[in-house]
């Protein structure tokens, strides 16, 4: 049986020095993990982002990345479509092969922090 140890909560939330493509480990012990997958995306500017996303044996999803060299651990929420992350004020948002990284404090015209992000196969 598989277990997210507790010390990777602080690293996911407070580590410092990742660059922003790495993925971090998420461990957390009183979440048994089901499944456990690596993506890099590309993005319409140039970035590459890799997440890395968790699926928990009793349905709840997460998704791990950084955002402005912050390490940060996105919860999955209900969503019309797609698959939908949120931690903090950003919004991480796939759908399918695409996402994008919304920044929910923003203006509501702003575009997306990261736009038009493409998983890499």
């Amino acid at each position: 049986m598989k277990t997210l140890p507790a010390f990777a909560i602080a690293m996911v939330l407070g580590a410092l020095g990742a660059q922003a493509s790495q993925a971090m480990p998420l461990t957390v012990p009183q979440i048994q993990t089901a499944t456990t997958q690596n993506a890099r995306y590309d993005c319409k500017d140039g970035k590459t982002v890799s997440v890395q996303y968790t699926n928990a044996r009793n349905h709840q999803s997460f998704a791990a990345l950084t955002v402005d060299g912050r390490k940060l651990l996105f919860v999955g929420v209900v969503a019309g479509s797609g698959a939908k992350y949120v931690a903090d004020q950003y919004t991480w948002w796939t759908k399918g092969p695409q996402a994008n990284l919304y920044d929910e404090l923003a203006a509501k015209d702003s575009p997306p922090l990261l736009a038009d992000c493409v998983e890499r196969k």
